[in-house]
């Protein structure tokens, strides 16, 4: 399906409804497999229509939208979420998030502050 058949590139369309920060993300996800139209893999080039289910995974986490409105150029927040519904599962909670593991005072290479202790002691 070609995109001048009355409907909007995927990837152009992902980026105006600001589920990607930029077009070439929104490219390279639907290059990648990312990007499902009504369930199939498509191409950058591949033309939604209004009722069309996009299914993007993107950062650990996928969102389902169904096209409401088809919007060439990008758009304020507000009026982006009204051209789509979102059926996404909702994001994970906070606490299942990756923890930065913390190491205990003393285990590990030492700091700045305490390399420059210990050369005091030394005596250098």
């Amino acid at each position: 399906m070609a995109a001048g058949e009355g409907g909007v590139r995927v990837d152009a369309w992902i980026w105006s409804v600001r589920l990607t920060k930029t077009r070439a993300v929104a490219a390279a996800a639907c290059r990648s497999g990312h990007v499902k139209v009504n369930g199939e893999r498509v191409k950058p080039a591949y033309a939604v229509r209004p009722g069309d289910e996009v299914r993007l995974r993107l950062e650990g986490r996928e969102r389902v939208v169904v096209v409401k409105e088809l919007l060439r150029k990008r758009v304020g927040a507000p009026v982006a979420a009204e051209a789509y519904v979102d059926n996404s599962p909702p994001p994970p909670p906070r606490e299942a998030a990756v923890e930065v593991p913390v190491r205990d005072r003393g285990a590990g290479r030492p700091t700045k502050r305490e390399r420059r202790e210990i050369e005091r002691l030394r005596g250098r």
